[in-house]
């Protein structure tokens, strides 16, 4: 059996340093890919481009893993710019949305990380808390503080339910839950560190960052279930004439 086919987005910057060049370039720290190799996935790196192209790539995609990034723009949720709410990126923001919806009405496996958790949560009517204090590193460098899975969800089965410490680096979290998700881990603090829907393929969002360690289950679990939904599709499929 193939591969299962795992798109994964990616930050466009104007301006990216390497050997003698510096242009624009679609870039994504490699820990992403590397884990969905890892797991038996087959990377597909995903610039935020035409948020119409979507609907078309969940045709040929499995799963899909929304990188970490940006401070989410507040007009997305219907909230005025807190004075601590970074720059947006307007144009990730719109095709990452597009992605994550084409996702879930395709079916397909998703997983957030840390800006993705944001907008899956977004995506589904959710709003966020514009600022958090104790969450972050010092710039550039990953953070860590631990985290508890909450009993009985989707994340307790991955990861168990003992509290354990995640890579973080984050400012804003999750405020109003979206419609259809539950909460699957909190920090010490109370921040919503997880959030899942219960039922159907895999949707999940981490507020933390696994691909910035080497724990490989949340990957191994999204490839797994994007295996397992790609052969529902293919069941499901109209017969050729």
């Amino acid at each position: 059996m193939a591969r299962p086919m795992i798109g994964v987005s990616t930050y466009v910057e104007s301006s990216v340093r390497w050997g003698a060049w510096d242009l624009p370039a679609a870039v994504l720290p490699a820990g992403y890919h590397r884990q969905v190799r890892a797991a038996g996935g087959l990377p597909v790196l995903l610039p935020p481009d035409d948020e119409g192209d979507a609907a078309e790539l969940f045709g040929r995609l499995d799963g899909l893993v929304v990188a970490g990034g940006p401070d989410v723009a507040p007009e997305r949720y219907g909230a005025a710019r807190h004075p601590r709410c970074g720059p947006s990126g307007h144009a990730r923001d719109g095709a990452e949305l597009a992605l994550i919806r084409s996702a879930l009405d395709a079916g397909v496996p998703v997983l957030g990380v840390c800006r993705g958790m944001q907008l899956l949560n977004v995506a589904l009517g959710g709003t966020l808390v514009q600022h958090v204090e104790g969450h972050g590193g010092t710039p550039g460098v990953f953070g860590s503080h631990p985290v508890r899975p909450v009993e009985d969800t989707r994340l307790a089965a991955i990861l168990g339910t003992a509290e354990l410490p995640v890579p973080t680096y984050h400012h804003q979290a999750v405020d109003r839950v979206g419609d259809g998700l539950v909460v699957s881990a909190f920090a010490g603090d109370g921040v919503v560190e997880a959030v899942e829907r219960p039922d159907g393929p895999l949707t999940l969002g981490v507020q933390w960052h696994p691909e910035a360690g080497d724990d490989g289950r949340l990957a191994a679990a999204l490839v797994a279930a994007a295996a397992e939904a790609a052969v529902h599709r293919t069941s499901r499929a109209p017969a050729p004439r």
